[in-house]
């Protein structure tokens, strides 16, 4: 039952860190597009996160997989995949000279993230809670209905 319990509190944590790094990519956005940062500084910030917040991603994706959490693989599947496919067609970085052209999408694209991400953590907190009362009232058969 521990283990349940760590697998959560591990989940919330990254969770917690990819919401507030998507979040700190749409600040930069927005302070971009109202000209409190130049281009490049906001580029270099945002490609600063994107392989990190990939990596937490896909080894998130892989600790739901490996724990039988199929429900939790099955929602953070898409954004992997979704991720993945950046990498190998070499998109995942904002260029400075196109930023202007594409900042639009770029929002959009972290805005869709961050609610996805959002709502990832939010489902995370529910089991966590969940898992750390039926640890404390030792109840096992009662955490396998959820």
């Amino acid at each position: 039952m521990a283990w349940d319990l760590l697998l959560w509190i591990i989940s919330f944590f990254v969770s917690l860190a990819l919401v507030a790094s998507v979040f700190y990519q749409v600040i930069c956005l927005t302070d971009l597009e109202a000209d409190y940062l130049n281009p490049f500084e906001t580029s270099t910030r945002i490609n600063r996160l994107v392989i990190p917040e990939f990596i937490l991603q896909g080894s998130l994706c892989l600790l739901f997989l490996f724990t039988w959490h199929w429900v939790f693989f099955l929602v953070a599947l898409p954004v992997t995949v979704y991720h993945a496919m950046l990498y190998n067609e070499r998109r995942y970085l904002i260029d400075v000279t196109e930023v202007f052209r594409t900042i639009s999408f770029e929002k959009k694209l972290r805005f869709t993230k961050l609610g996805f991400y959002i709502f990832l953590f939010i489902m995370v907190v529910f089991r966590l809670t969940l898992s750390a009362v039926y640890s404390f009232t030792e109840d096992d058969d009662l955490l396998h209905l959820f």
